[in-house]
């Protein structure tokens, strides 16, 4: 039996509350668990206390067991560094920009790169004469 680590939703239309469950992947999104761990309310400001709350021992004892969180449960259990953070490298071939777009990014951060290399040549100039004429003096 695989468990995961899930979000199942309750409260009323367009009021959404979750509980952060312990169930079987099998099982359906707000149907049988296991336990409930935790809850997400995402109707609250996202510094508030409770909008997310965590029942810590049991939930490192499930993932000691084997159960494996969802992508969202895995970030609040990253922020409560119960478990690392997931990296997401693959992109798709869509969202990547497209040639014209990555020109346009090259030409923008070589106008920069010129812009502060000559503001740098016009501060070692600026730097340099009065030095020369404290020199002279």
């Amino acid at each position: 039996m695989s468990l995961k680590i899930r979000l199942a939703r309750g409260g009323a239309k367009k009021r959404p509350y979750y509980r952060i469950v312990v169930a079987d992947s099998r099982s359906p999104r707000d149907g049988r668990y296991i336990e409930k761990v935790g809850t997400h309310n995402p109707m609250v400001a996202k510094d508030h206390a409770e909008r997310v709350v965590l029942n810590e021992e049991r939930i490192k004892h499930w993932l000691s067991v084997g159960a494996q969180p969802t992508d969202r449960v895995a970030r609040f259990l990253a922020a409560a560094d119960l478990v690392g953070e997931r990296t997401f490298n693959e992109q798709p071939k869509k969202s990547q920009p497209s040639a014209k777009t990555l020109e346009r990014i090259r030409e923008k951060e070589e106008k920069a790169r010129e812009a502060a290399e000559a503001a740098a040549a016009a501060a070692a100039e600026a730097a340099e004469a009065p030095a020369e004429e404290a020199a002279e003096a």
